[in-house]
């Protein structure tokens, strides 16, 4: 079974993301990709100790956004354009989740744009 390393420990948020989150991850790193068949919501719930209907949760949340599908009989899928549409929605995420908090803390400051620009690029090399 090709399953991400990462194992689910963050108490603050449901289960079930996790998982998809996980998925989501395997996806993008291109461990999972696109027309390949994802594990069972049983072998991930066996491989993170977690109950199956909680498993299935996370992967059905990914059939609902359109990440996966189901292959009747046979299991679910990674769907074409699947990394694509995760990396779509990771950039807006990454945008209103940081970026936008990140510039109205730099207008608190007074921090203008050059200099942020000038920070970011130094903690890039570091």
């Amino acid at each position: 079974m090709n399953q991400s390393t990462t194992v689910i420990v963050d108490d603050s948020r449901p289960i079930f993301i996790q998982i998809a989150e996980l998925i989501e991850n395997d996806i993008l790193a291109g461990a999972l990709p696109e027309e390949t068949q994802v594990p069972s919501t049983n072998e991930f719930a066996a491989f993170h100790r977690i109950n199956p209907a909680t498993a299935g949760k996370g992967v059905h949340v990914l059939v609902d956004d359109g990440i996966l599908y189901k292959k009747r009989g046979i299991g679910m899928f990674v769907a074409s354009g699947a990394r694509e549409r995760l990396v779509v929605k990771r950039r807006d995420q990454f945008q209103s989740e940081f970026i936008a908090p990140l510039i109205v803390e730099a207008d608190k400051l007074g921090i203008g744009e050059t200099q942020l620009i000038d920070m970011i690029r130094k903690e890039g090399t570091a």
